[in-house]
């Protein structure tokens, strides 16, 4: 009569009842939901804090002996964007960039860097514009609403004026982020001068070379030993 429903061998421990164990469950479900994890500590905190996407792209020899380049600085965080802009002329100089060619101004902040890009883009002075700024994430949605504004802001800039327009903004969450990714070994800035120097190259090949002033009809004639170009009846897109 063992196989019965319901029925146990002799011997056989007698189950607890289904009520009991989903009292038991249901006990230490808040404790389990509740409980924080555990954080790591030393050397696993800190490779977590400090790990990075990657190592970063490759360049290869650059001449940016005519290349301009304007850098825009937002002034939130000024050790930080400070380190960044001067990684980035270390590397624009190791490049080759003219001092006199490096065009340089600053915004209040980040959310100001986009209509900055596109001023200095329509004044025909630089073949491509580093925006340099710092945002890291606090308790509100502030944090999300400003980087989505900056990042489509400076891609709207580049599409519309032909310009390259770099994103030289860090989004991190925690200031410590920060600090890694701009001061010391970890700087993002020399990648983004570099970088600034190669889509400088890639302007001036696309729209005739750098002695090429009329970019949608932005800039002055002055005097040039290159094939004169004709001044566009109306300015595209203005």
């Amino acid at each position: 009569k063992s196989g019965k429903r319901g029925r146990r061998y002799p011997g056989e421990p007698r189950a607890a009842p289904q009520h009991t164990m989903l009292a038991v469950t249901l006990a230490a479900l808040p404790s389990l939901l509740l409980s924080p994890s555990v954080p790591a500590t030393g050397s696993s905190a800190r490779a977590a804090a400090v790990r990075m996407a990657g190592d970063g792209p490759s360049f290869g020899d650059l001449d940016g002996s005519t290349a301009r380049i304007g850098i825009i600085k937002a002034r939130w965080h000024p050790e930080m964007s400070d380190s960044l802009i001067a990684g980035a002329k270390e590397a624009l100089a190791a490049c080759g960039v003219k001092e006199e060619n490096i065009v340089e101004t600053e915004v209040p902040g980040s959310y100001e860097l986009p209509l900055a890009a596109r001023y200095m883009a329509l004044s025909g002075s630089v073949d491509a514009i580093l925006p340099v700024g710092i945002l890291i994430k606090g308790d509100t949605y502030h944090f999300e609403a400003i980087s989505d504004s900056v990042s489509s802001g400076l891609m709207s800039v580049g599409m519309q004026t032909g310009v390259p327009i770099l994103f030289g903004v860090l989004t991190c969450m925690s200031e410590e982020q920060a600090r890694v990714r701009s001061i010391g070994p970890g700087n993002h800035g020399p990648d983004w001068g570099r970088a600034a120097v190669e889509m400088a190259l890639l302007r001036q090949s696309a729209v005739g070379g750098p002695k090429s002033k009329f970019f949608m009809g932005f800039g002055d004639s002055g005097e040039d030993d290159a094939k004169p170009m004709t001044r566009p009846a109306e300015r595209i897109g203005f």
